[in-house]
């Protein structure tokens, strides 16, 4: 079975939201699995990469990822070891040849693309990421290779909805106390949860950025078990571990 990803006709530069489809990795991780930082077999995570690698036509060691710890901190990206060891949560380049890869399993990956200046950038974004303000590093990695913010188009893949993302009323306090705004972001759930529209706060904190266009996939990852690994619902399910799926974008 051949690896599938979805697309937008936002972003011109060679990229992929990949799906769990096509993997090696059995059990929970079902497909698909690209997180190094699973428990799943090494030998196998590795295979299920290569795949990827070959599907968006560079070699394996060109498919980077960094280890991501939910921060705001994007690196700029000109050789394949500016990303060995590296914790960060966002990536840019203009070095053709070079896969931005975001591994995720309910938060944001985010893609980018200045086509004007030849300039590519990845995110990972959880809602802390997003908060503390990854998307405007990523932008501000971006222009340090000579791209526009107002000329970039930004797209996030299949994520966690907000149907889906039940949070505590701790949470909403801590996004009403950031900026009143952010309350739009929230809708009464069961007793004292709430429901957190995580793309919403993406695609308002992109369009606030100044992007020229923005635009959420519009695929739950919770809710479509067949196509997508999910944190929260293997969490519920009382599973041991989840996949990661990961998303690629190359110039």
């Amino acid at each position: 079975m051949t690896v599938a990803r979805l697309t937008s006709d936002l972003i011109p530069a060679a990229h992929g939201f990949y799906t769990r489809v096509g993997g090696a990795s059995s059990g929970v991780f079902a497909g698909l699995n690209c997180g190094k930082r699973s428990s799943d077999q090494g030998e196998i995570v590795e295979i299920n990469r290569i795949r990827v690698a070959e599907d968006m036509g560079v070699g394996s060691d060109h498919l980077l990822t960094v280890n991501q710890v939910h921060s705001p901190r994007a690196i700029v990206v000109r050789e394949p070891s500016d990303t060995e060891s590296v914790e960060a949560d966002a990536m840019a380049t203009a070095t053709p040849g070079l896969a931005l890869g975001i591994l995720t399993a309910d938060c944001m990956p985010i893609l980018f693309s200045d086509p004007d200046a030849g300039v590519i950038g990845a995110a990972h974004g959880g809602w802390r990421g997003t908060l503390d303000g990854v998307i405007e590093a990523t932008l501000d990695a971006m222009e340090q290779l000579g791209a526009q913010t107002e000329r970039v188009h930004a797209v996030i893949g299949p994520c966690i909805s907000q149907a889906n993302y039940e949070v505590g009323p701790e949470l909403f306090d801590s996004f009403r106390d950031e900026h009143p705004d952010y309350t739009q972001f929230f809708t009464a759930g069961q007793g004292d949860r709430m429901l957190f529209d995580l793309p919403g706060l993406g695609l308002y904190r992109l369009r606030e950025a100044g992007v020229a266009e923005a635009e959420w996939i519009r695929h739950c990852t919770y809710a479509d078990p067949a196509r997508f690994f999910s944190y929260r619902r293997a969490t519920h399910r009382k599973e041991a571990d989840y996949g990661r799926l990961i998303s690629v974008i190359r110039l």
